[in-house]
């Protein structure tokens, strides 16, 4: 029975089986049918859907069931943008590294200018209007730009700090935003490292040490000289290190930093691209004077020429009574000067920006000078120098080795020299006066960080002025013309003054006039003002704040124009003697206005006049009888700069300089202008 039972379920399995092939027998020949009907109508297509046929197990299936193969995709593009994005990879590397190492970063530096001057100039040229287009106002645009200006500058540093110290020290005629950020471009540059700058000397000195170049020892060797590897004081383009050679003398060593003579070329071309640029873009005169200025940034860079600018103002300081005893100009030692390296005597002293240390109360003892004055040799003792061999050992590549010479500030240390700065100031007006009247010699950057004051023993004032690598030189026949301008504007002598400014192709008299005196010119007829602005007009009045606003700054660029109306005739020194010109002005202001610095210049002036050798006696008699005439008119700014003094003592109001800047305020806010003379706060 059993068997019977298992007999009839192996019957009916099998026939089951035989029932599922001949089903997928079927199903297999109609989907072949139909696979041949698609490829008949579908002859280049390939197959996508595989055969299937019953299941066997560990058994792969046929080749004929798997269709025809497909073709291997090859990316064919992707594969050739891969290879252009490694070149272009391999060449930005490679560029990148040669720049860095070659032109220490100049290519880099350049293109960072490039885009940022685009974005600068892009954004002016849309939004430079009453109501700008991307929202905000003038004032934001103004903002923003000063910002990007600022943090190119400070990025790229070198040369561009100079160029943007040199904004600074004009800001006065920019916008206030731009005047607030740049204030900031006087604060000390980063140093570099030891090992950098030392290159420099070795490179510059045929591949000695400097030990072996100045005979100085880091160890305390006996004999032997000292030298602080930290610098004193670091600027845009070099910084300086104290030191005390074999034979005593103590020495300031102005080290370039080894970068600057790699990217100076880069730096000026493309300060000159960019200026190119917005001359074009803005319809504005200005490329014409580009190639004078980075002459003389370049010349800034040649520590041999600032050497010889040097020696020639001490030989003219010397020259000259009235300045001799008041005014000292460092030794240059040419045996260790070079291109990049500039060895001067050490100056002891007080920065002109230090007012308390100016004035403060002398405890130094009478009779007694300031340490180093009339370069009287500097002491130095044993106990001296064991505390800089200690120094040394204790501090190594830190080291502060220079003696502390400060006792006349006290025990309190709230001593000062005691100096008055109608002394101070009246002896700064008299040297810059006589560089630009007398000698057409002139030093172009004395910001207070360039003049050190000392005490002579008889109590008075002793200037010593530094950083002598912008000079100005200017000819016979400029000075000449430069010193009549100054005093025909004392006189109100109007014909004179257009004769003059007509020699130098300016079309705007009275305008430049209120440039140079630094404050409103009122002896002209006024007509630059009147055809460039139109305040009182009905339809000025009209137009709403922010209309008024643009108009105001675009007479400006309209007066600019006027100034610079033939850029063949205009004498490109005055761009340098203005600044030197704004530089003393604001260290008046500074001080307090002790000293009526127009009137004493304006005696200069005349007074170079009669004293010029070059003139024929008749001449020179002429000038004498007008300038003892010159002499009594001078008298009334006396009465109206003491007439300030008084209401200053009482305190009713600033000084001369002072009522001065407000009133070129006033007269400036004509032309878009907001003046401010906060440069050297802080």
């Amino acid at each position: 029975m059993f068997r019977n039972r298992a007999a009839n379920l192996c019957s009916r399995q099998a026939l089951q089986l035989q029932r599922i092939q001949a089903y997928d027998g079927a199903h297999t020949t109609a989907r072949s049918i139909v696979r041949i009907s698609t490829r008949a109508r579908r002859p280049n297509h390939a197959r996508s859907i595989q055969t299937h046929t019953a299941f066997e197990p560990l058994r792969p299936p046929s080749p004929a069931s798997l269709g025809k193969p497909k073709a291997v995709r090859e990316f064919k593009r992707s594969r050739k943008w891969g290879r252009r994005l490694l070149l272009l990879s391999v060449i930005t590397g490679t560029v990148y590294v040669i720049d860095r190492v070659a032109f220490a970063s100049g290519i880099g530096r350049s293109l960072h200018t490039f885009g940022t001057g685009l974005f600068v100039a892009l954004d002016y040229k849309i939004n430079f209007r009453a109501e700008p287009i991307i929202g905000g106002t003038i004032e934001d645009l103004h903002r923003r730009s000063a910002e990007r200006l600022f943090e190119l500058l400070r990025a790229n540093g070198g040369l561009y700090l100079k160029i943007g110290q040199a904004i600074a020290m004009q800001s006065a005629i920019l916008p206030p935003e731009f005047q607030k950020m740049f204030a900031r471009m006087f604060d000390d540059a980063p140093q570099d490292e030891w090992r950098d700058v030392e290159k420099v000397i070795r490179k510059d000195f045929g591949g000695r040490s400097v030990e072996e170049v100045f005979g100085v020892s880091f160890t305390g060797e006996e004999g032997k000289g000292l030298m602080e590897r930290r610098a004193r004081a670091s600027a845009s383009v070099a910084q300086v290190h104290w030191a005390r050679l074999p034979d005593g003398r103590e020495v300031a060593i102005k080290l370039q930093k080894p970068e600057i003579a790699k990217q100076v070329g880069w730096d000026l071309w493309s300060f000159k691209v960019v200026t190119w640029v917005y001359t074009w873009w803005f319809d504005l005169p200005l490329y014409s004077i580009v190639p004078f200025i980075t002459e003389r940034l370049q010349l800034e860079t040649d520590f041999e020429e600032e050497a010889k600018n040097s020696e020639v103002m001490r030989n003219l300081v010397n020259s000259e009574p009235s300045l001799k005893g008041r005014v000292y100009i460092p030794k240059i030692y040419p045996e260790f000067t070079t291109k990049r390296v500039l060895v001067t005597e050490w100056i002891e002293g007080v920065r002109l920006w230090d007012k308390g240390a100016t004035t403060g109360r002398w405890l130094g003892g009478y009779g007694v000078g300031s340490p180093g004055v009339h370069g009287a040799k500097l002491q130095f003792n044993q106990s001296d120098l064991q505390a800089a061999r200690r120094e040394l050992r204790e501090n190594p590549m830190k080291e502060k080795l220079k003696p502390d010479r400060e006792t006349w500030k006290g025990r309190n240390g709230k001593g000062g020299l005691g100096l008055s700065t109608k002394d101070t100031m009246t002896t700064m007006v008299d040297l810059f006066s006589a560089q630009i009247f007398k000698w057409g010699v002139i030093h172009c950057d004395p910001h207070p960080g360039n003049i050190f004051i000392r005490r002579l023993p008889s109590g008075r004032a002793e200037l010593v002025l530094i950083d002598h690598g912008l000079y100005v030189y200017m000819s016979p026949k400029f000075r000449h013309q430069y010193a009549l301008f100054w005093k025909s504007l004392m006189t109100f002598d109007n014909k004179t003054i257009a004769e003059v400014t007509e020699q130098w192709g300016i079309r705007a008299p009275d305008l430049f006039a209120s440039a140079t005196l630094m404050r409103p010119y009122e002896g002209g007829d006024g007509s630059t003002k009147g055809h460039i602005i139109d305040i009182g007009s009905d339809e000025n009045k009209r137009k709403t704040a922010a209309e008024r606003h643009y108009e105001a700054q675009r007479r400006m660029k309209q007066g600019i124009r006027e100034i610079l109306s033939d850029e063949d005739k205009w004498p490109q020194e005055l761009i340098f003697i203005g600044r030197n010109m704004r530089i003393v002005q604001g260290n008046n202001q500074f001080l307090g206005s002790p000293v009526n610095r127009v009137k004493m210049m304006g005696n200069w002036a005349s007074r170079s006049l009669y004293q010029d050798p070059n003139l024929p006696w008749r001449e020179r008699i002429t000038f004498v009888w007008r300038h003892l005439l010159f002499k009594t008119v001078l008298f009334v700014s006396d009465i109206a700069f003491y007439t300030f003094k008084v209401r200053q003592w009482l305190g009713w109001g600033g000084g001369m300089e002072d009522e001065v800047e407000a009133r070129m305020r006033d007269m400036a806010k004509d032309f878009g202008v907001e003046l401010q003379h906060e440069v050297f706060e802080g």
